[in-house]
């Protein structure tokens, strides 16, 4: 259930008279699904605190001299607070950068302070810092690099080596599925309530989708959405498509990712695959919400956003059968196993001529994403600080 207005805690205290921080490092004006939750984040403790602030660095290089002699500190860099037109402030010179160094010396959190006593810091991604005296929760979005490490660039031991350091000295890491979490414990040998599952909200209830490229027709086409990646599983949805010869054209939307070469030449090689490299958000939607169905069997993640957006236009859904992607999905997609080619492939020419089957799909799935409202988030989220202050003032602190 959604929360309006703030959390009351048990030891007499309110969320909404707690500062709450998020680091701006994600926030902007990309597509990718982690600045698509950084900007939810930062929107939902708005609505959860009176205090929001946003954390920024400075854009300035000091140079290998102020770099080496940053590395020496054994007290918390002093961050300046200010207002603007985003709100309440909170900011440092380079210092996402100077953090990286740091841990990759020192195998310690880069440590900040500000002159707010007591607050929570969320970081929107495990960055290797920490807010001094605040309470510090950490989003972790996936297990990927612990599990499959062949399937993302992340330095596996490097990103281990951070979120352990989070294990230790944090105090809580929140992630976007039940899949995730239960992975990320699995992982980490951690305690189980270490790590909560917050979802991630979709809300496109504002969105007004935009027209379609030229040569693009309503039901006209599958689409898949994604870089263009291992991850995504295009290299097997292609083999499928072609085995499947459905008279749908694959419409394939979504810049070039990591090992992206050969995946490129196989998408140039099938007929009848229309790549788009980048859409505006708007053509994005509209592209989702007028295809026959969205074909997403990816072989790991830690939500799968395209999948909810899908839903909520009411478009039919092709997913994984496992993990992530299935739980995200319920009963409202039709699941295969990410490997089989025969699989998929039957599952592209059953959505292209059965139209009952898309139409329960479509009502199934509209309801389905009711479940990652904005409000349903808002009250995961305060919950879990509800929790992370309670256990502080439980500590004396």
């Amino acid at each position: 259930m959604g929360l309006e207005g703030t959390v009351t805690m048990g030891w007499g205290q309110s969320t909404g008279n707690v500062p709450i921080c998020v680091d701006g490092r994600m926030i902007g004006p990309g597509g990718t699904g982690v600045s698509t939750y950084a900007r939810s984040l930062a929107e939902a403790v708005g609505a959860i605190s009176e205090h929001r602030y946003l954390l920024v660095a400075r854009r300035t290089d000091d140079g290998p001299l102020m770099q080496a002699l940053d590395l020496l500190r054994n007290t918390p860099r002093r961050l300046e607070r200010r207002s603007d037109c985003r709100g309440g402030v909170l900011e440092g010179r380079d210092i996402f950068r100077r953090a990286h160094i740091h841990f990759k010396v020192r195998r310690r959190l880069y440590r900040v302070r500000c002159d707010v006593p007591l607050g929570i810091m969320h970081w929107t991604y495990p960055v290797p810092m920490m807010m001094e005296g605040w309470i510090n929760l950490y989003t972790v979005h996936d297990a990927i690099p612990f599990d499959r490490p062949d399937l993302t660039p992340i330095n596996a031991r490097r990103h281990r080596a951070v979120v352990e350091a989070i294990v230790a000295h944090g105090d809580g890491i929140t992630t976007v599925s039940q899949s995730a979490r239960k992975a990320l414990v699995s992982a980490l040998g951690c305690r189980p309530e270490f790590v909560a599952d917050t979802g991630q909200p979709v809300d496109i209830a504002d969105a007004v989708p935009g027209p379609l490229p030229t040569g693009l027709v309503k039901n006209g086409y599958f689409l898949v959405v994604g870089s263009v990646e291992p991850r995504k599983n295009l290299a097997t949805i292609l083999a499928a498509f072609r085995y499947a010869d459905t008279d749908l054209p694959l419409v394939v939307v979504g810049p070039d990712g990591w090992r992206a070469g050969p995946i490129l030449a196989d998408i140039a090689a099938t007929p009848r695959v229309i790549r788009i490299a980048y859409a505006e958000r708007d053509v994005l939607l509209g592209l989702i919400q007028n295809a026959r169905a969205l074909i997403f069997p990816s072989l790991a993640e830690g939500f799968g956003l395209p999948i909810v957006e899908a839903m909520a236009l009411g478009t039919p859904v092709l997913t994984s059968d496992r993990d992530a992607p299935a739980e995200i999905a319920g009963d409202a997609a039709l699941t295969v196993d990410p490997t089989n080619i025969a699989a998929i492939s039957a599952a592209l020419i059953e959505l292209a001529s059965d139209d009952a089957l898309n139409a329960i799909l479509s009502q199934r799935g509209i309801a389905r994403a009711a479940m990652f409202s904005r409000d349903r988030f808002v009250g995961r989220l305060g919950r879990v600080y509800d929790d992370a202050l309670q256990a502080r003032a439980d500590r004396g602190n």
